[in-house]
């Protein structure tokens, strides 16, 4: 090309690139993820061959490499060209500012992570020895690289509320511009893709291809795993980055515990090349999930599977490329269908490890143990087919301890649920249980919620040093009397919880009588009959409204038959937290008998029994109440005290019943 030289001349940088027309034809049939830089910037307009190799030169508003849209031109934007001739020669050029730098080597140098082939398309390079992690996983990081989190907030915050463009070089355009790395790039179109495409379960049943069309998705906002790979993928290499589409194996929507795979593949995912090293991400996976009730999508974001380690990764993604398993050693088939699957919230939520270690598990006995270490206290739950029943949770300072029993011989569905730092517990285990023996000495109280026993989370509501630390209390005369201290402001709520029948709601808490001594409260029990017992412990702050919390409960048991004791008095109202009931205890009282009366009350001036008479109470040297009554010709006898001596009017406090002649 020979330029004219005059006054008003300018400086030229030229990209020179030759193909023959038999090889740009060639060139025109691949995909566009693999089109030659040359061929994109032809396709996106510019510049109309015409004969005799004489041009028509106009103003374009033109795509880089990569797919980025640029501005129109004035006076300092640099002028891109692109032509053929007869011979099919293809001439790119480029007019800029004297001083400026190239805009085509800038982003060729973008681009300096991609390969290209002997023809000029991109070509990624396979993974290799150094991409691989040790497997198993060494709970160093849920990350396959070093990541700060709070290092994206900002770039997060942008990305989430780009808006939908029809183009897809405009949209990765538009992202990119508040990222300073490959990383920040790559992180951009995750976000992006995340919370903005949601599932479409229609189109992945019905295997829609057109539901994999960059163009239709962003049109729709709608996709299927294929969808969502491929645009994330295309989205990466216009941005510069490569990145790969991996097909294989999922434990995903609808997978059953211990299944197995063979035939076409059920998932897609990505692997993006960072810092040297390739990494693994899953952008359907990502966005939200699918229930399984009601088969809608749910937008609900999961960080976990933005470059996973490959060692969780592995879990449940099983590649058709054992490469891409990015593993030493990588793992087989069989081993991914019989290994544990952790789901995504069982790491969100700050699990280290479960055991047993396999998806079924075969009761010993009639029972089956599981437990799980966590990196931090965390609460669990869990369900056996669907019910809280049949199983002994207990907390422990990181993690747990699972003891469940299953009512009946065969199998049996059991999921465990944690619930970190949220308001919300999520399902983080889910194994089968195979059961050939019922432990019919085993069979727990309905009511027995969890946890059992008490724990950091007791600790963490107010309830301190308890003089039984284990969650089961074995008594033989069917009585016990368990303490605990309590913090300041503090009130406790105590119920006692059996599957006959004999214990109501109304009668659950007259099974125990609750004492308060120096900064300490004490449960005294006493059992109906022989058996197993759930007794709740639930706590309130004194000031504040609202109901009891639950907090724990112990699992109480008596094998002796001859046990039969009643209940204790009925309490009131004014019946202080610090007064203290030595006798009588029973709640039932024998008739016609002299009843002597023993009590320690705080803050009152006088006190009586009221029965078919009146019997004054009077305080003796040691701070006690103490007097007697007769219980004939009554049906109840009440405890009965004045709290100001300038009052006339008494409350009551207690109430017996008096057995029938």
């Amino acid at each position: 090309m020979e330029l004219k030289k005059d006054s008003n001349a300018v400086s030229i940088d030229m990209q020179l690139i030759v193909h023959s027309e038999k090889r740009r034809a060639a060139q025109g049939t691949h995909s566009d993820r693999q089109a030659d830089p040359g061929a994109l910037l032809q396709r996106r307009g510019g510049f109309q061959g015409v004969a005799n190799g004489i041009r028509k030169w106009q103003k374009i508003e033109a795509h880089d490499l990569h797919g980025h849209l640029a501005e129109k031109q004035h006076p300092q934007q640099p002028q891109v060209i692109t032509a053929y001739d007869n011979q099919g020669t293809q001439l790119t050029v480029e007019v800029h500012p004297r001083d400026a730098v190239p805009q085509l080597l800038k982003k060729f140098s973008l681009a300096k992570s991609l390969q290209g082939d002997k023809n000029g398309n991109t070509k990624p390079r396979q993974p290799g020895g150094k991409d691989a992690h040790a497997y198993p996983w060494d709970r160093s990081s849920l990350k396959s690289m070093p990541l700060d989190l709070r290092q994206f907030e900002k770039l997060d915050t942008y990305a989430s509320q780009v808006t939908v463009k029809s183009d897809l070089d405009e949209l990765v355009s538009d992202l990119v511009q508040e990222a300073h790395s490959d990383l920040e790039r790559v992180r951009a179109i995750w976000i992006w893709i995340c919370h903005h495409i949601e599932y479409d379960i229609m189109a992945a049943q019905e295997k829609d291809c057109q539901a994999f069309k960059p163009t239709d998705i962003l049109r729709t906002q709608k996709t299927n795993c294929d969808g969502y790979a491929g645009l994330f993928e295309k989205m990466c290499r216009i941005a510069g980055v490569q990145c790969m589409t991996v097909p294989g194996y999922s434990k995903g929507f609808g997978y059953q515990t211990g299944q197995s795979f063979s035939g076409e593949f059920d998932h897609a995912w990505n692997a993006v090349y960072l810092e040297g090293r390739w990494h693994l991400v899953d952008s359907t996976w990502g966005s939200g999930l699918v229930d399984k009730t009601t088969s809608k999508f749910t937008f609900l974001y999961n960080e976990f599977y933005f470059l996973t380690h490959p060692a969780l990764f592995i879990e449940d993604h099983f590649p058709d490329n054992k490469n891409w398993q990015l593993l030493k050693p990588p793992q087989s088939l069989r081993q991914f269908e019989n290994s544990m699957y952790h789901k995504s919230e069982f790491y969100n939520k700050g699990m280290l490890s479960a055991h047993p270690e396999t998806s079924m598990i075969r009761t010993v006995n009639g029972k089956a143990t599981v437990t799980i270490e966590s990196c931090a206290p965390t609460l669990f739950m869990f369900m056996l087919n669907g019910k809280q029943e049949h199983g002994l949770l207990s907390l422990r300072k990181n993690g747990m301890k699972l003891e469940v029993y299953p009512p009946t011989m065969g199998t049996h569905n059991l999921q465990i649920f944690a619930k970190g730092s949220s308001d919300i517990y999520s399902s983080v285990l889910e194994y089968t249980l195979k059961c050939n023996f019922v432990d019919f000495g085993a069979q727990l109280p309905t009511e027995l919620h969890q946890p059992v026993g008490p724990s950091w989370f007791s600790e963490q509501m107010g309830i301190m040093k308890p003089s039984h630390p284990d969650p089961i209390i074995h008594t033989s005369d069917g009585r016990c009397s368990i303490s605990f201290g309590v913090d300041e402001g503090i009130s406790i709520l105590a119920s006692l919880h059996g599957d006959d029948g004999l214990i109501t709601e109304e009668t659950q808490r007259r099974y125990i009588f609750q004492l308060h001594r120096e900064k300490r409260t004490e449960l005294k029990v006493q059992l109906p009959h022989a058996g197993k017992f759930a007794l709740k412990i639930f706590v309130k702050k004194r000031q504040e409204p609202g109901n009891y919390i639950f907090v724990f409960n112990y699992l109480l048991c008596c094998t002796n038959t001859k046990v039969n004791w009643p209940m204790f008095p009925e309490s009131f109202g004014n019946w202080g937290q610090d007064n203290e009931l030595l006798e009588p205890l029973s709640g039932v009282l024998p008739a016609n008998r002299n009843i002597p009366f023993k009590l320690k009350l705080q803050g009152i001036a006088k006190a009586l029994v009221k029965g078919q008479d009146t019997w004054p109470l009077t305080l003796n040297h040691e701070g006690y109440w103490e007097g007697s009554c007769s219980t004939a010709g009554c049906q109840e006898v009440y405890v009965m005290v004045l709290e100001n001596a300038n009052h006339n009017f008494y409350s009551y406090i207690l109430k017996y019943k008096v057995n029938a002649q």
